[in-house]
This record gives structure tokens, C-alpha cells and sequence, in this order.
């Protein structure tokens, strides 16, 4: 079983207008709703190659029943842990050029010690040995910054994988519980070491530190770039396919998808990177918040280049 984790879901809704103007009323010509979360795009790509998924959470209020429902009717799974607050809103205004938008996001409802308490008896009933555990996205208001670490060495204890993809404080704590797995954009790898990475050689440098923090495998994702995986002892540059790109938001969390699901059924790195980076591109080729069918991403994985690099990555 692969369970995803997101802690600050949205209901994401889109208007799109023939042109902002300030100071007026705007007439929407288009209207969207998705449910918003780093977590769910990783399940939603699982769920479009038939594996079996449950997304966890804190949700509040009819916004969070809502996101249930919608996440049910895409056949995800969920088992959430109800707050008192209301699960936010996020709305976006956008032209109908696409030249322009207004994006406003709420911070999401507040999170009590007892709200994360439960969550983390959740996740030691439900951890097993064998599972994968995809941890990603933003803390909500009032999170303790060490909740990604506390379940990540919950999961592990119970035998299970945890995959951790978040910024900031949360992925630094993450890091020192030692998951199986990190996943940091550039920025975020640069954030976490104190240097840049703008580049594959820059992100080739800097997994010794991420290593030294506890990391046991780790992948930074460089956007049009590819991404650089590194095992402790081998460091691997995935070039993506070319493709018309359409819409790259969730490109991320469906490589994420695609790497953990490979590694579920018994690839080795190189396989896994490979189907994980054509996961991305699929879902960068479409529009909306669609994600690449198992046929889009196995086509795409046979253009992918690997590339075995020399990097300092720690002997194994």
C-alpha cells in the first residue's frame, strides 16, 4: 500500500476572466475547482495507473468534506483526521490570455497539539512493513515543525519507507529522522545547505551534506533540468524527455509518484528514476491537473537520459 500525507489541503478554485482589471467587477468566463495538495497529485497519479492509494490529512468543515468526496469520486481512499477549523480556500483569477493572475491563498485552519496526536496514532495503525509513505507539502497554522520527522519515525519504526518532500524547517527536522527517502527541489536543497544549486554539477556537490543530515537516498528535482538521484554510493542525472509543455504545476509530485511506485513493485534506482522523470514530463504535457497515463509514461521513459555521474556522494 502506498499512503500519502497532506497536512494543509485546499480546495483550489480558478476563475478565468477576458482581462484583470483593478478597482472593477470582473465577470468569470470559466470557472475550475481541483483539490489541492502536493499529497493528493501523488495519488492521483497512483490512482491513474491502478494502485491502490489512501491520502491522510487534516481536513475541517463542509471544505473538507468536500475534498473527501471529490477525492472519492477519483478512487482515492482517504482516512482523515477532522479539526475544528475549515480546510481553506485558495482562489486564482486568471486572464483569458494566460498573461496575467492574481493568486490568493489561505493560511488554513489551526492544528492543536491534540489534532496532531491523533494523527500520529493513525499512522502507527495503520504502518506496516513493506508500505510506502509519501510525505508532502506545506505545515499548516500551529504544526509543530518537527510533525514530518515524528511521523517519518513512526513509519519507519513500523518497517515502511517514507518518501519526504516538503521546505523550510519541516524538511530540515525530516531529515535528521532519517527517512528513506528526500526529495528537495534546488531551492530548497540550497536552502537546506546553505549554497547554491543551479545546476546538475552544483546538485551533485551537495548530496554529501544532505546525506550527512540522515538522509538514507535523495532526489533533487531541477525542473526542465531533470533530476539528480543519489544512493549514498552513486550519484545518477535523469535528462527528461522533449516535450510541449502545457501546464508543469504537479510535474514535481508526479515524479515523486512515478519513482515510489517503481521502487514498490522492485526496481532498481536507475529504473525507478527513469519511469519518475517521465512521470514528471507526462503531467508537464498536460493541461490542467491531468497526470500521464501508465501508456503516456512508459512511452516517454525509453527518452529519458541517464547519466552516471562521479559526484561526491559518500562511499557506500
Amino acid at each position: 500500500m502506498i499512503y500519502t500525507l497532506t497536512l494543509n489541503p485546499a480546495v483550489d478554485r480558478e476563475l478565468t476572466v477576458p482581462e484583470i482589471i483593478y478597482d472593477d467587477v470582473l465577470r468569470a468566463c470559466a470557472t475550475r475547482v481541483d483539490w489541492g495538495g502536493k499529497g493528493f497529485n501523488v495519488s492521483r497519479a497512483l490512482a491513474a495507473w491502478g494502485e491502490a492509494t489512501v491520502a491522510l490529512g487534516f481536513v475541517g468543515g463542509p471544505t473538507g468534506q468536500r475534498i473527501a468526496a471529490g477525492l472519492s469520486e477519483l478512487g482515492i481512499h482517504t482516512d482523515f483526521v477532522q479539526v475544528a477549523g475549515e480546510t481553506r480556500t485558495n482562489v486564482s483569477i486568471v486572464s483569458q490570455s494566460q498573461r496575467h493572475h492574481i493568486k490568493v491563498n489561505e493560511p488554513g485552519p489551526a492544528i492543536t497539539p491534540a489534532d496532531e496526536a491523533a494523527l500520529l496514532a493513525k499512522v502507527r495503525a495503520l504502518a506496516a512493513a513493506g508500505d510506502w509513505w509519501v510525505l508532502s507539502g506545506s505545515i499548516p497554522p500551529g504544526a509543530s515543525a518537527t510533525i514530518y520527522a515524528r511521523v517519518t519515525q513512526a513509519v519507519e519504526a513500523a518497517g515502511a519507507g517514507v518518501a519526504l518532500d516538503t521546505s523550510g524547517d519541516p524538511l530540515r527536522h525530516g531529515c535528521l529522522a532519517g527517512p528513506f527517502l528526500a526529495k528537495p527541489n534546488a531551492a530548497e536543497a540550497a536552502e537546506l545547505v546553505g549554497r547554491p544549486v543551479a545546476s546538475p554539477d552544483d546538485a551533485c556537490a551537495v548530496v554529501e551534506s544532505i546525506h550527512a543530515l540522515g538522509v538514507v537516498n535523495l532526489l533533487i528535482s531541477l525542473g526542465r533540468r531533470g533530476a539528480v538521484l543519489s544512493d549514498g554510493a552513486h550519484c545518477w542525472l535523469a535528462r527528461p524527455p522533449q516535450i510541449v509543455e502545457r501546464n508543469p504545476v504537479g510535474a514535481g509530485d508526479a515524479m515523486l509518484a512515478g519513482l515510489v511506485w517503481k521502487l514498490s513493485h522492485g526496481a532498481s534506482w536507475p529504473e525507478a528514476l527513469r519511469w519518475g522523470v517521465a512521470s514528471g514530463a507526462a503531467t508537464a504535457s498536460l493541461d490542467g491537473t491531468a497526470v500521464g497515463s501508465y501508456e503516456q509514461v512508459e512511452a516517454l521513459a525509453g527518452q529519458v537520459e541517464l547519466e552516471h555521474l562521479p559526484g561526491p556522494a559518500r562511499p557506500g
